[in-house]
């Protein structure tokens, strides 16, 4: 019987995992995603997962047991933000290389220096070229389903890649919003155990898992083709991802938008981008705004990696401008979500203006005044015919 109930996203991760029958889990703990690990151990403990839960000294070794289990063939699951995300790092390639479907939460959250535990991109955005399918998510319900649709995604045989789904540290890791339970047997319906192609605990069928690929050695030259091959998994994960969500909406009712969200877009002559939960707000913008008669619209990036390329393509192909929000910055050019925005229209013959704008960094407030900012400003390029500048930041003190 489906419910409804009240609770945090990062509980909503945690009793997502629950949902997907998990069996195992490996965690440290990080403000601010700690409760969900902590409620996860609860979980356990209590018996209502049957999973086994590791505690472990560092987010890297977290990782590093996940890609152990995960090599038997096991459903594996953990938790983490900013530092002990970038701990992981090296272990995050070992994940994709090995192709193991392990999905973890990302409550995002400002890297130090300066000490700051409050909400950017820069943790997440920093992992984008791991091979890691990156989901972001605007609230609560999404964080509970998109955990379930990754699960099928990333165990798809024709991907086999691990996934990312990122929450806002504290605007939703630690807001109460409501969320809907589908019954356990509907999700078991919708996701079936886990099939691994191979497992390394299985000595009938011995397999050889993470061997050296040396340059020019005979039947070890293969390095390009297993890189070559996790980029055709990721391509095909743009398939797999629309073909989950259609699966999910018609099982669950509810839908996110597969890779991209959008919304009034229509007639629209700028469109506001933005992920996280600002493309919640982002909707509010646009409803205030077309009351006062602009031609807006706005489109929630939802994936990451793979991206979206052929639908920012098709959008700019009716659109007069993007106005791109980034909550994080690719130092020494621009912010990522407007380089890969950017990048999608290369190849289009008449380009619309892209304008980006940097804000929120390090959990600094974004209101309605702040996307409505970056908007009525790329309304006066679009008047101009031009862009006066290709990127500001909203909101700064000097």
């Amino acid at each position: 019987m489906t419910e409804v109930i009240l609770t945090t996203g990062n509980q909503a991760a945690a009793y997502a995992a629950k949902a997907a029958k998990v069996q195992v889990i490996a965690a440290y703990p990080i403000t601010p995603q700690s409760p969900t690990v902590e409620e996860l151990s609860e979980l356990v403990e209590s018996g209502q997962l049957k999973a086994q839960f590791i505690c472990v000294e560092s987010e890297h070794t977290a990782m590093s047991a996940l890609i152990g289990a995960s090599a038997t063939g096991v459903r594996t699951f953990t938790a983490t933000s900013a530092h002990g995300l970038a701990l992981m790092h090296e272990m995050l390639h070992w994940a994709s290389g090995s192709r193991l479907p392990v999905v973890m939460y990302i409550a995002n959250r400002a890297l130090a220096p300066p000490w700051n535990i409050w909400c950017d991109h820069q943790d997440s955005i920093s992992q984008r070229d791991t091979g890691w399918i990156q989901f972001y998510a605007e609230d609560n319900q999404e964080v509970f389903d998109t955990i379930l649709m990754a699960y099928k995604i990333a165990e798809d045989k024709e991907v086999l890649l691990p996934a990312m789904i990122c929450a806002d540290g504290f605007t939703l890791s630690h807001m109460t919003l409501p969320v809907e339970m589908p019954d356990q047997k509907e999700v078991d319906d919708f996701l079936p155990p886990y099939e691994p192609p191979f497992k390394l605990d299985d000595p009938e069928n011995p397999v050889t898992h993470g061997a050296v690929a040396m340059p020019n050695v005979p039947f070890s030259d293969w390095y390009t083709e297993y890189r070559f091959l996790m980029q055709e998994a990721m391509i095909k994960a743009k398939e797999k991802i629309k073909e989950v969500g259609e699966e999910f909406k018609r099982r669950f009712g509810r839908s996110h938008g597969n890779l991209v969200e959008g919304y009034r877009c229509d007639d629209a002559e700028v469109v506001l981008v933005s992920m996280g939960s600002l493309a919640a707000q982002a909707k509010d913008v646009v409803d205030d705004m077309r009351d006062e008669g602009y031609p807006l619209g706005a489109v929630k990036l939802r994936a990451f990696r793979p991206f979206p390329t052929e639908e920012i393509g098709e959008l700019a192909k009716h659109i007069k401008a993007f106005a791109v929000v980034d909550r994080s910055m690719s130092f020494g050019h621009m912010g990522a979500a407007l380089m890969e925005v950017k990048a999608a229209l290369y190849d289009v013959k008449e380009r619309p203006i892209v304008k980006g704008y940097v804000m929120g960094l390090g959990g600094r407030d974004v209101g309605l005044n702040e996307q409505r900012l970056a908007v009525e400003k790329t309304f006066k390029d679009l008047q101009r015919g031009w862009a006066e500048k290709k990127i500001e930041w909203i909101g700064l003190r000097v």
